[in-house]
């Protein structure tokens, strides 16, 4: 190859690309949403970070200057169904994912501010009664009738030692405060809770109660408004030392309520009443979704630091005596040495492949509620729907063992448990890689800065970004919980048929030698063995390797999943770029430049994840002392495979950091210092 006189991209992807690889370049109303959003993040956003406002804990005016704004430009709205004033027609996952990217590029906090009020709607809008939808979504819309925009928090974890650790601990209580013959019953709400998002201002929370009452079955979750009579305490502002654009608090409530603030409603069994859906329900239908918004907040802090390292690198050595306008030193500075842009070139790798894997899932999710409805009403509930499920299942695997597409089948259901299969391992994959792994990143991109990256006013506010992810990286579920669903869906016969079928398409990819995709097909493989391997084998002390509660071995196998499947998120959105965008009046007559850079940020970002799940995955083969001689020479085939694939993915990383060199960047960030 002429690597000399290889075009390749000559300016970060602009919206044109993006729209191209992130699908929504025919959804006009995604698009101006965006806009919206951006100029708030880069006007007043950016301007409260700038001016201090993340140095004091208060809520102030100034901050709350931010929900007008949301209001102004339809963020508030964008949860909310049409018919109550919403932006969106349809599943609102992908469009709500780009519009909390579009925040948390400037600051992560603020993005949080923006989402959590989203996430208090989220038990309403996923199982509320009808009633309570039209009721909240209602007065959460701007320019509602009231006057008034709503503003809601989300209160499920109690004060526990230390924040958030078991949100199925619950100390919150409801029992019956009056129940008259032939009336609605009143509850009297008890809540004392630790570390809840957006409490200063919530003119509304949901809260997730246990019984204190023998009336009352089980768990449940409640709207507590704040002008119900009772105590409802905000609590002090929690003194972080992130996240200073979202408020947090420790609330007290105390309130009566009527039955009918029982989300999702309820029935009276035998002088009970029996909430419809326990908390638990509840939350695990919210949190399947929310913790995708989080994981995107991660993507976008590692993308919108690249050009800031860019702009810091070349300017480096400029105004120095002798440093002369047409030397390379002058026009390059820093780039001048190979390590900095080769690790640069893992930063935007990384921010590419979380980037991708976030809008991936919120696609897949989109799609799936719009049939979730119909197959549940055939599969039926409870044991009956895990019964039914085994047919359609079956038939998915088949459909892809034989190279066919699961989403293509006429069964509602076949299509349902395919796209839940994805979604329960790219979901959490999400949340677990772009916050934990991205925080890692995040902190060698602070390093490139030198000691301008921990200064206040060190250009896109980068040591505030990586800082912030370490919080990112706790809220919806800490990564434990992330590891946890992955190791308890990674199994689903779907799921593994399907990385099978991922591993036949990259062999098959055109530059599957160029960008790495030989490399990933060989990793898939190597992490679908280890985990066979795992249900069957056992340590020195006869204990199962597989068995759930074996967080040392399924843990890792979690973390090597999760950074592949970023990979194949980055790989199917390049693929797609490839077949779509010569046509495109911006993007064609470069297509090819764009392909090239992508390509070898693809290679080696898969180099990366290929390499450490190949270590992860050797730990426990060879670790535990349980493989066997034949185990060890299929496994050894296995890793020679994955090693020989990566050959090729260091000169693409070299590649990737020369296009550093050569990409043009505006003169100023569009956003201020």
């Amino acid at each position: 190859m002429d690597t000399e006189n290889r075009s390749t991209m000559k300016m970060l992807p602009g919206d044109e690309v993006r729209q191209i690889m992130w699908r929504f370049a025919e959804r006009y109303d995604v698009q101006m949403a965006i806009a919206g959003a951006r100029q708030v993040a880069r006007g007043l956003i950016a301007k409260l970070v700038a001016d201090g406002q993340r140095f004091t804990h208060d809520w102030t005016d100034a901050k709350n200057e931010m929900f007008t704004k949301f209001d102004e430009c339809g963020i508030s709205a964008g949860a909310m169904k049409m018919e109550y004033g919403g932006i969106f027609d349809g599943p609102k996952n992908l469009p709500m994912s780009l519009l909390s990217y579009e925040i948390a590029w400037v600051d992560q906090g603020a993005a949080t501010s923006s989402f959590v009020n989203d996430l208090a709607m989220g038990p309403i809008a996923e199982l509320g009664t009808e009633e309570q939808k039209a009721k909240y979504m209602s007065l959460c819309a701007p320019g509602n009738p009231s006057g008034k925009t709503w503003r809601g928090s989300f209160a499920l974890t109690e004060p526990l030692p230390y924040v958030g650790v078991d949100t199925g601990v619950l100390c919150g209580r409801v029992s019956v405060a009056d129940w008259k013959e032939g009336e609605e019953p009143m509850l009297r709400i008890e809540k004392r809770g630790r570390f809840i998002t957006n409490i200063a201002i919530a003119d509304y929370v949901t809260v997730a109660v246990n019984s204190g009452d023998d009336r009352i079955k089980g768990t449940c979750m409640v709207i507590v408004e704040a002008t119900d009579p009772g105590k409802f305490d905000r609590g002090a502002q929690t003194k972080k030392l992130v996240h200073q654009l979202s408020n947090t608090g420790d609330p007290v409530i105390d309130v009566t309520i009527p039955a009918s603030r029982i989300v999702g409603g309820y029935t009276i069994k035998d002088g009970q009443i029996v909430p419809n859906f326990a908390h638990s329900e509840i939350i695990a239908q919210v949190f399947s979704k929310t913790r995708v918004g989080v994981g995107v907040m991660g993507a976008a802090a590692l993308m919108s630091a690249v050009e800031p390292v860019i702009r810091y690198q070349r300017t480096r050595f400029r105004g120095a005596v002798g440093v002369e306008e047409s030397s390379p030193r002058f026009q390059l500075g820093i780039q001048m040495k190979e390590d900095a842009t080769e690790r640069l070139a893992d930063v935007w790798a990384t921010a590419e492949a979380a980037s991708s894997l976030g809008f991936d899932i919120s696609r897949r999710f989109d799609a799936l509620e719009m049939i979730q409805d119909e197959a549940k009403a055939k599969l039926g509930k409870g044991r009956e729907m895990l019964k039914n499920m085994k047919a359609p299942m079956a038939k998915a695997a088949e459909i892809l063992a034989a190279g066919g597409d699961p989403l293509a089948d006429e069964d509602v259901t076949v299509r349902y448990v395919y796209l839940q299969a994805l979604c329960n391992i790219l979901c959490p994959s999400c949340k677990l890689w772009n916050t934990g792994h991205g925080a890692d990143v995040l902190r060698q991109a602070v390093s490139l800065m030198g000691g301008y990256g921990i200064t206040e006013d060190c250009p896109g506010f980068l040591f505030y970004k990586w800082t912030d992810t370490q919080l990112a990286a706790t809220y919806e579920g800490p990564e434990v919980v992330q590891r946890r669903q992955i190791s308890e869906t990674m199994s689903n016969p779907v799921f593994l048929a399907q990385v099978e079928a991922w591993a036949k398409e990259l062999d098959s990819c055109s530059k599957a030698a160029e960008n790495g995709s030989k490399a990933l097909a060989a990793a898939l493989r190597l992490w679908a063995w280890t985990r066979a391997f795992t249900t069957t084998a056992k340590d020195a002390d006869g204990r199962k390797l597989g068995s759930s509660q074996r967080h040392g071995v399924v843990f890792p196998l979690a973390d090597a999943l999760a950074g592949l499947m970023a990979a194949k998120s980055f790989h199917a959105d390049v693929k797609f770029l490839a077949l779509n965008g010569a046509e495109h009046p911006v993007v064609g007559p470069e297509l090819e430049g764009y392909l090239n850079t992508f390509n070898d940020l693809l290679g080696t970002v898969t180099a990366d994840v290929a390499g450490e799940a190949g270590k992860l995955c050797s730990g426990i083969v060879y670790g535990f002392t349980a493989a066997t001689d034949a185990d060890k020479a299929a496994f050894q085939a296995l890793r020679a495979q994955l090693d020989e694939a990566l050959a090729g993915t260091r000169l693409a990383k070299d590649r990737a950091a020369k296009a550093l060199t050569t990409l043009m960047i505006p003169e100023a960030l569009d956003y201020p210092l």
